[in-house]
């Protein structure tokens, strides 16, 4: 077997309607045409062809309540720009200084130890998503 990419992501959510909102207006998805399962949730496409599926699940996220932990199961996205992803997060309202389980919270993470800046942020849900680029600048 030949692994080519990641095709998609899924990920539980408990308001498809407040899910879809910011994976479209934080995160900038795209939302793409979705086959008639018998349970609800939507997907988004990204850019490089990967997808991103919501599903709806009645239960909470086990991590709903626990804040950023960059340890945690999480997914990443790569941007062109460090500096423009943390301007425009700035500008959604997310803060750095935010509690640990406010849903603006953001941990900014220049000089990582992976070697590439990165922030993290929360979905409504709990899910932590990363935001990384190749390069601080």
């Amino acid at each position: 077997m030949q692994i080519q990419s990641i095709h998609h992501v899924s990920l539980n959510v408990t308001d498809l309607e407040r899910s879809r909102a910011f994976y479209r207006d934080i995160l900038g998805l795209q939302e793409i045409a979705r086959p008639k399962f018998n349970f609800p949730g939507a997907w988004f496409g990204l850019p490089s062809g990967q997808h991103l599926h919501l599903i709806v699940h009645g239960a909470p996220n086990s991590r709903s309540e626990q804040g950023i932990d960059t340890k945690s199961g999480h997914f990443a996205v790569r941007t062109a720009s460090f500096s423009a992803a943390l301007e425009y997060l700035r500008a959604k309202g997310y803060n750095e200084s935010a509690g640990e389980r406010d849903p603006r919270s953001m941990r900014v993470q220049p000089h990582a130890t992976a070697g590439f800046p990165q922030i993290y942020i929360l979905d409504p849900d709990g899910n932590i998503i990363e935001i990384n680029a190749e390069r601080l600048d």
